[in-house]
């Protein structure tokens, strides 16, 4: 692998499906990702995850449960750090490309297999995976909406 190769955060892992600079940039000035959880009984409701405050080296992240919107939970996060938390092993992890059926359409997603879970990453979405399982709990993008 390219050493100089921002998608790689170091020796071991995989590259990750997008850079800090294209979170930041698919991000923008702002936006509202609403999301799905789902445990082996159903649906556990939906979430709201809003980025505000946008620069160049991150955003204000508020997160809440849709059915208690006072109930904000507001943090710091960087463009790297999101970035980060797609940085697979590399001897424990399987990459694929596949198609995946959404809320958001048909998409063309980097499938990461790994010990804790799988992860669909949209190629047209850089940002968190537009659906993850793990634990036995399944969380599903059902809207990204940009400020």
């Amino acid at each position: 692998m390219d050493a100089t190769d921002p998608h790689v955060l170091g020796p071991g892992l995989l590259p990750t499906p997008f850079t800090a600079d294209e979170i930041r940039d698919a991000t923008g000035a702002g936006k509202v990702i609403r999301l799905l959880l789902e445990g082996p009984d159903g649906p556990l409701g939906e979430h709201v995850n809003r980025f505000r405050e946008t620069d160049a080296e991150g955003a204000t992240l508020d997160r809440w449960a849709a059915a208690d919107p006072k109930a904000i939970v507001s943090n710091r996060v960087t463009w790297a750090e999101l970035q980060g938390h797609a940085a697979f092993d590399a001897g424990t992890t399987s990459v694929s490309t596949v198609s995946l059926t959404t809320p958001l359409g048909d998409l063309t997603c980097r499938k990461y297999d790994t010990d804790d879970g799988v992860f669909w990453f949209s190629i047209d979405h850089p940002g968190m995976p537009v659906q993850y399982e793990s634990d036995g709990m399944r969380t599903t993008v059902l809207a990204i909406e940009k400020d």
